[in-house]
């Protein structure tokens, strides 16, 4: 490690106002964030610690019948805490990383990284999620814009997802095992208007919607609606040691299938 300041606002303003400094960066749950700075990959002078700001903490129902979670809300509290409304959610958060990543990564952590193989931007995308920010609302359809590329600005920080309740849903993950990051991970959600399919860790263009799913999903939701389509195409799926794009390409249906049969 190297020598840097480190801040711990209390508050959004003084979180913002400490991210308008140079060569300033933000420090969620720091999963991603501290491996990146002993490689240095990254080298800011200063972090800015997001741990400290208790309005971006906790998960509650809306008025309006939606989940909403502050954006500094660790995967542990999410998988205890959404299971009533949202088991779909809670338990892709109760099998993201380990004990010690779920006790100190955040949701809004992983969705400001967007790592091609996180979990929770499958969920985002998947339910059709809005994305808040100290600055405006951003639909998970506009925010996802590529690999580790997202809608957010300088000084943005998300500071609540609020996921509309599915009827059902389920998430069902190909773990890598030695990261237990996504190889493919697959969230599928049904709604009264029909149903959403979102993938991570295939594309090396990020996470993605399987539209031919959808489709035929929202005419059958069964997994045998997906037995009759062909796997998406494996060309511009990532290609490395753990498996080559028509692998992917073959697992993504292998997944949604099961997270079909899984869905409650």
């Amino acid at each position: 490690m190297y020598n840097f300041d480190l801040v711990r606002p209390t508050s959004i303003d003084e979180a913002v106002k400490a991210l308008g400094e140079e060569d300033a960066q933000p420090l969620a749950g720091g999963q991603t964030l501290i491996p990146t700075l002993k490689q240095r990959l990254a080298m800011p002078t200063k972090l800015v610690s997001l741990t400290g700001i208790a309005e971006i903490k906790g998960v509650c129902k809306t008025d309006d019948g939606q989940l909403a979670i502050g954006g500094g809300t660790t995967h542990g509290t999410v998988a205890k805490e959404a299971m009533a409304d949202f088991p779909g959610l809670a338990n892709l958060a109760a099998n993201v990383g380990d004990p010690a990543v779920r006790n100190r990564g955040t949701i809004g952590g992983s969705l400001a990284n967007n790592d091609p193989s996180a979990c929770y931007p499958a969920a985002a995308l998947g339910t059709g999620a809005t994305i808040k920010t100290n600055k405006r609302e951003i639909a998970a359809d506009d925010y996802f814009q590529g690999m580790f590329a997202t809608a957010l600005e300088e000084a943005e920080i998300i500071t609540e997802v609020r996921f509309p309740i599915p009827e059902k849903s389920n998430y069902q993950k190909f773990e890598q095992q030695a990261s237990r990051f996504a190889l493919v991970g697959v969230f599928v959600a049904k709604y009264a208007d029909g149903v959403r399919v979102a993938v991570t860790g295939a594309s090396n263009e990020g996470v993605f919607r399987w539209s031919e799913a959808e489709s035929a999903l929202s005419s059958n939701f069964s997994a045998d609606a997906i037995e009759s389509l062909s796997a998406p195409d494996g060309s511009n799926m990532i290609s490395d040691l753990h498996g080559s794009g028509d692998y992917r390409a073959h697992i993504v249906k292998v997944m949604t299938k099961r997270a079909v049969a899984a869905a409650s």
